[in-house]
C-alpha cells in the first residue's frame, strides 16, 4: 500500500509530528482491537465434544465448500475447526490420503521459506496441513490452513497414518455392516501373544545362556592360573640345571664340582615336582576348557533361538497392524498396503464395470467381541454440484461452518460392496483386519503420489487438482504467511517485514 501525506494548509508546521504520533497510536488500537476481536472469532470458531472423553484420532475430513476440517474417533467427532485451502488455480486437491510426515517447526522449500507450524505432510508433492492464518476464503498454495492453536492440539493428539480424506463436499462418517467387509482373521490376537510369550521366553533362555558362557569363562581363566604359575616355574628350574651342568662341567676343584652337583640335583628334583603340579592344573582346566566351548554354543544355540522366535513375535505384530485395501475400477485390480509398503497386487471381479461405482472409504474403527470382528464405518465421496468455494465468497464459508456435515448414505456404499468379488485366494493372502484398518473402492486408481513411504492416495478426477499439479515457487499473492519471528533469512530483502509468500 502507498501512504501519502497531505499537508494542510490551517495546522502549522510544527504540529505535524504530534498529529502523525496520535494517528499511528489511534491505528495501532484499532488494528489491536481489530485482531483481538478476529482472534476471538477463531477461538469461538474452533469445537470440541464436550459430552465424553474424546478417543484417539482415527480420521479427518477436511471440506473444501465448507472450509473446515471435521476430526473423528471411534465414537464420533471429537475437534472441528475453521480452514483455509487452496486458493483459485492452485486448489487443495479433492480424495483420499493420510498423514505420512510431522514436523513441528517446519519451514516450506518451495515458497520463500514460509513458516509453516505443525506440519503434517499428507503428499511428498508438499501438500500438508499446517497451522496458518485464516482470511476466511481459499487462499493457499494447496495445503489446508488451520488456526494456530488448533494446529498445534492436532499435531499432538494424532499420530502418522491418520485418514485424511479431502471432500468437494462436508461428509460424515456413518456405520455400516455387510458380509463382504473383511474381518480379523480368528485366533490371529491370541497367536501374537503365543508369539510375544515365545519371544520373551526364548530372550530369557539366551541372557541366561550368554551369563552361564562368562561364568565359565571366569572360571577357565581362574583354572588357567596354576597351569601357568607351574609352567612358568618349570621352566626358570629348566634354567637353573642347564646352569649347574655347565658349572659342573667347567668344575677345577672339588669343592666346586660337589656344589655343582647339588645345584643339578635339586634343579632336577624341583622340575619333577612343578611337572606334577603342571600336569595336575592341567587336568583340572581340561573340563573347564570344555564347559566353556559347550556354553559357547550354548548360547550360540539360545541366541538363534532368540532372534528366530522374536522374528516371528514381529511377524505375528505386523498381522495385526493397519491394512490398507484399494479397490480400483478403473485398473480392474485390488492393490493391499501395510505400514506404508505394498504387500500384494491382484486382479479382482466388478460386475457390470462399464458403470461408475463411486468413491468410498470404509474404516474399521473398533474391535468387537474380544476381537473377534470389527465396527466399520464408511465416507462415499461426491463431487460439489457446484464446484469449491469461491476464493472471497465469505458468507458461504460461515454459512458452510455452521451447518452440521451430512452423514453418508450407507445405501450407495452397500451397492458397492454388492459389486465386488475377490477371489478365495487373494482373500487368504490379505492380512486380518484390525482397527484404523481401511478398504477403499473407487472408480479412480491409485494416483501417482501412492509411493514408498505412503498409503494409498487417490484424487478425485472430476475435481481440480491445482495444488498437486503446480508445485513450484509463485509470485507474490495478496495474502501472507506469517514468518516465525525467532527466524530471520539473511539473504532475505533489507527492507522486509516477518512476513513471506505463501
Amino acid at each position: 500500500m502507498i501512504s501519502r501525506f497531505v499537508k494542510h494548509k490551517r495546522n502549522p508546521t510544527r504540529w505535524r509530528p504530534a498529529y502523525l504520533v496520535i494517528a499511528a497510536l489511534a491505528a495501532l488500537i484499532a488494528a489491536g482491537d481489530h485482531a483481538g476481536a478476529k482472534g476471538a472469532r477463531s477461538t469461538r470458531s474452533i469445537e470440541s465434544v464436550q459430552s465424553r472423553i474424546a478417543g484417539e484420532p482415527i480420521m479427518a475430513i477436511v471440506s473444501l465448500q465448507d472450509q473446515r476440517i471435521t476430526v473423528y474417533d471411534a465414537r464420533g467427532w471429537i475437534l472441528r475447526a475453521p480452514v483455509s485451502s487452496g486458493q483459485r488455480g492452485r486448489e487443495t486437491p479433492a480424495g483420499i490420503f493420510s498423514v505420512i510426515e510431522k514436523e513441528a517447526e517446519h519451514y516450506s522449500n518451495l515458497y520463500d521459506d514460509a513458516y509453516m507450524p505443525h506440519m503434517q505432510r499428507i503428499t511428498w508433492s508438499g501438500i500438508a496441513l499446517h497451522g496458518g492464518p485464516l482470511p476466511g476464503y481459499p487462499a493457499s498454495h494447496g495445503c489446508v490452513r488451520m488456526p494456530f492453536d488448533f494446529a498445534a492440539r492436532l499435531f499432538d493428539d494424532t499420530r502418522i497414518g491418520l485418514r485424511v480424506i479431502v471432500a468437494p463436499t462436508d461428509v460424515a462418517p456413518t456405520e455400516i455392516a455387510h458380509p463382504a467387509l473383511l474381518q480379523p482373521k480368528p485366533g490371529a490376537i491370541a497367536l501374537a501373544a503365543t508369539r510375544r510369550a515365545e519371544a520373551d521366553e526364548a530372550a530369557g533362555k539366551a541372557d541366561q545362556a550368554r551369563l552361564a558362557s562368562a561364568k565359565a569363562y571366569r572360571e577357565s581363566t581362574q583354572a588357567m592360573m596354576p597351569v601357568r604359575v607351574a609352567d612358568n616355574l618349570r621352566r626358570r628350574a629348566e634354567t637353573q640345571l642347564a646352569t649347574a651342568e655347565a658349572a659342573l662341567g667347567s668344575a677345577a676343584s672339588p669343592e666346586s664340582k660337589e656344589q655343582a652337583e647339588r645345584t643339578k640335583a635339586q634343579a632336577v628334583t624341583r622340575i619333577a615336582e612343578l611337572q606334577e603340579q603342571w600336569a595336575a592344573a592341567k587336568a583340572e582346566l581340561q573340563p573347564k576348557l570344555d564347559a566353556v566351548t559347550a556354553a559357547r554354543e550354548a548360547a550360540l544355540a539360545a541366541e538363534n533361538a532368540r532372534i528366530a522366535a522374536a522374528e516371528a513375535a514381529r511377524q505375528a505384530a505386523r498381522e495385526l497392524a493397519p491394512v490398507s485395501v484399494l479397490i480400483s475400477r478403473k485398473n480392474q485390480r485390488l492393490y493391499v498396503r501395510r505400514a506404508f509398503e505394498p504387500v500384494l497386487e491382484s486382479p479382482v471381479t466388478i460386475q457390470d464395470p462399464d458403470r461408475p461405482i463411486g468413491t468410498h472409504v470404509f474404516t474399521a474403527i473398533e474391535a468387537t467381541d474380544g476381537g473377534s470382528g470389527v465396527r466399520w464405518t464408511v465416507v462415499s465421496l461426491e463431487s460439489s454440484p457446484v464446484g469449491t468455494a469461491e476464493p472471497h465468497d465469505l458468507a458461504r464459508g460461515r454459512k458452510g461452518r455452521e451447518v452440521e456435515p451430512k452423514k453418508t448414505e450407507p445405501v450407495g456404499a452397500a451397492a458397492a460392496l454388492d459389486r465386488i468379488v475377490i477371489p478365495p485366494d487373494v482373500l487368504d493372502r490379505i492380512a486380518g483386519i484390525t482397527p484404523r484398518s481401511s478398504l477403499i473402492i473407487t472408480d479412480e486408481g491409485p494416483s501417482s503420489e501412492t509411493s514408498k513411504g505412503t498409503e494409498f492416495v487417490v484424487l478425485m478426477s472430476g475435481e481440480p487438482q491445482g495444488g498437486i499439479k503446480m508445485r513450484r515457487r509463485a509470485p507474490p499473492s495478496e495474502y501472507r504467511y506469517a514468518r516465525s519471528r525467532d527466524r530471520r533469512l539473511f539473504w532475505g530483502r533489507p527492507f522486509a517485514g516477518p512476513f513471506s509468500t505463501w
